[in-house]
């Protein structure tokens, strides 16, 4: 399946040929229909003789809808450009192959309508016209088809060429990144909100979640059709409508994306090539404010040139832009830049959400260079090298390739050891990726910093595992496999919680040996009812409770290890007998105040040894 659409002056044909073509009228407005001039985008089908269905999109020629124009353009495999054989080439001819080119639409047919209204000699001269027009453009090479919609001569050969056509388009590639750009959306009584468009990217199907961006609103696919037939998946490159259930008509709009949910967020900064038209005799300036449109979406930008101050007809050059409206827009995607009433260029994405560059930077241009021309896998290192470590499902999410591709490239990357790769049970697109120079950088970093807080705190047995990763901003997986390298070549030691210097033993003066005793020796005496105004230095009573002879029950109570030991054995054994335990048995049991037997309770609880049972507390497992 694929999608054709139409381009061309208004009045030159084109809904009359589409009619003619597939007996649908894709002007489907009264207005259309009261004014015989399409005004927004049309749609219809037909089945080829080879086989094969094409959906139709038909745009307005009118230079008052240009945006209806451009939010149609976006997804097609082949176009139609619509030449009236009495009036030639015209002004929107001219425009709408300009957009053509800059969207890189290399498949085409130039359709000569009205043929019927003149004599041979006079379409030949057409016929020049238009081939010389063609010269610089996408399109050059294209057959021409005379025809007329009226009498339907030359119909059967334009449908012979578009047989042929189809024969040589490549199906749209499923990336696992379902994108529908909303063209159209209304709402069925008893069915309720439909949304349509041409679906790219992936595959959606009845049931599944979806998502609108950049509302974030989400629903679930109550039905699909495609050319008014029921369907229970929609595939990349089809016209689709999608019932959505859970969503109201008002969440829906045109220039909105309905995906799948988790992975495409909106952007209000890109990096892009620009390229200017040919046609065009303005330039395109640094910090110009000009109309941005990307699939069915349109807003304003602010242009930043990159290297330099304008760029005129024909030039290409880099640009950041900054969108006043945030879109769902990714790498590679195209678009078209407009001034009034003007098609000033075109462009490719690069990258979404890049940091704001300077000016003729030459670090810059040539990152921009290697992100255009660069292999998925050189693409790859530059995100992890700037954004990493990345699981594979957020590397995938930055790039435009087939999950198998990326995979592939991972695995010569990791192969050269430029890349390392943290793999669990052999499934490789649940992988963790980091280049090798951020993982060695970040060894370094990781051993300065636990030296540091060993410096800081020598009394410590170690930094919090968690701490450091924090700081460093890391997945779990990838940084748990840091130090399970560092500790097998020597250099930290994990502890748990805690990681430190292999080397590093906390060693007290003799005069905080002297605290820590005398220390002990208070809670000793006051045994259930220990002294909580005297506590010690806090590194000394973490060495304390790393060496396991104390017990910190909460930020008030410490008990010495023997006495809570005993008050543990003599709960448990109560419990036991008894079932459970109150907070004031507890304090008889130990002749203490609440203060001390609740922070002892509470403390079990936190271990899981006991939970709270209407009034008291059971037991949950043992103290082993």
């Amino acid at each position: 399946m694929f999608v054709i659409g139409t381009a061309g002056h208004v009045d030159h044909g084109k809904s009359t040929l589409v009619k003619s073509l597939t007996g649908i009228d894709p002007d489907r407005l009264k207005e259309e229909k009261e004014r015989e001039m399409t005004t927004d985008l049309g749609f219809a089908w037909l089945q080829l003789p080879n086989g094969v269905e094409i959906s139709i999109v038909d745009v307005p020629g009118h230079e008052r809808f240009i945006k209806n124009m451009l939010a149609g353009v976006g997804g097609m495999d082949l176009v139609l450009l619509i030449v009236a054989a009495d009036e030639g080439v015209q002004q929107q001819t001219r425009e709408h192959l300009a957009i053509l080119d800059l969207l890189g639409v290399e498949k085409g047919i130039i359709v000569l309508t009205k043929s019927d209204l003149v004599d041979n000699e006079w379409i030949e001269l057409i016929e020049t016209e238009i081939e010389e027009l063609l010269i610089t453009s996408s399109l050059n090479g294209s057959p021409i088809a005379r025809c007329s919609a009226l009498t339907e001569d030359g119909l059967p050969e334009l449908i012979e060429l578009l047989s042929e056509a189809t024969n040589t388009l490549t199906p749209q590639t499923d990336l696992g990144k379902p994108r529908l750009w909303i063209d159209r959306s209304f709402t069925i009584s008893g069915f309720g909100s439909v949304a349509t468009g041409t679906l790219l990217g992936g595959t959606i199907k009845i049931g599944q979640e979806v998502e609108i961006i950049p509302t974030q609103q989400r629903g679930r696919i109550r039905g699909l059709q495609t050319h008014n037939r029921n369907i229970k998946k929609a595939i990349p490159g089809s016209r689709v409508a999608v019932n959505i259930s859970g969503l109201s008509h008002d969440d829906i709009s045109r220039g909105s994306i309905l995906t799948i949910p988790g992975w495409l967020k909106a952007t209000s900064v890109i990096d892009a090539t620009i390229r200017m038209a040919e046609s065009t005799d303005r330039k395109l300036k640094h910090n110009a404010l000009i109309n941005f449109y990307s699939g069915t979406a349109e807003t304003t930008a602010r242009i930043r040139l990159l290297e330099a101050d304008a760029l005129s007809p024909g030039e290409i050059g880099w640009a950041q832009l900054r969108l006043e409206d945030p879109l769902p827009i990714l790498e590679g995607d195209l678009f078209i830049l407009r001034t009034g009433d003007t098609t000033l260029a075109g462009g490719v994405i690069l990258e979404t959400n890049p940091k704001r560059h300077r000016k003729s930077d030459r670090s810059v241009l040539e990152r921009l260079q290697l992100i255009s021309t660069g292999s998925p896998g050189e693409i790859a290192l530059i995100h992890l090298q700037e954004k990493g470590p990345l699981d594979h499902a957020a590397l995938f999410a930055l790039m435009d390739c087939t999950s198998d591709t990326l995979l592939d490239a991972m695995q010569l990357l990791t192969t050269s050891q430029e890349v390392i790769a943290i793999i669990q049970d052999n499934k490789r697109q649940e992988a963790c990726y980091i280049d090798t120079i951020t993982w060695e950088s970040s060894a370094s970093t990781l051993e300065h910093l636990v030296q540091q807080y060993h410096n800081i705190h020598p009394l410590r047995r170690g930094i919090s595992k968690e701490e450091v990763r924090t700081r460093l901003g890391w997945h779990t997986r990838v940084f748990t496999r840091l130090i399970e390298q560092m500790c097998e070549k020597c250099i930290l030691s994990d502890a748990g919680d805690l990681v430190s210097a292999i080397d590093h033993v906390p060693m007290p003066s003799p005069e905080q040996e002297k605290d820590m005793l005398n220390y002990i020796v208070e809670l000793q005496r006051g045994r259930f009812s220990p002294p909580t105004n005297n506590h010690l230095n806090p590194d000394l009573l973490s060495l304390l409770i790393d060496r396991g002879e104390v017990v910190k029950l909460n930020e008030e109570v410490v008990l010495t290890a023997s006495v809570y030991e005993e008050m543990l054995t003599t709960t448990v054994t109560y419990m036991r007998a008894q079932g459970s335990v109150t907070v004031g048995e507890a304090r008889d049991l130990f002749a203490t105040s609440r203060k001390y037997v609740l922070a002892f309770l509470e403390h079990l609880d936190k271990l899981q040894v006991t939970r709270r049972s209407g009034e008291g507390r059971v037991l949950i497992r043992t103290t082993d």
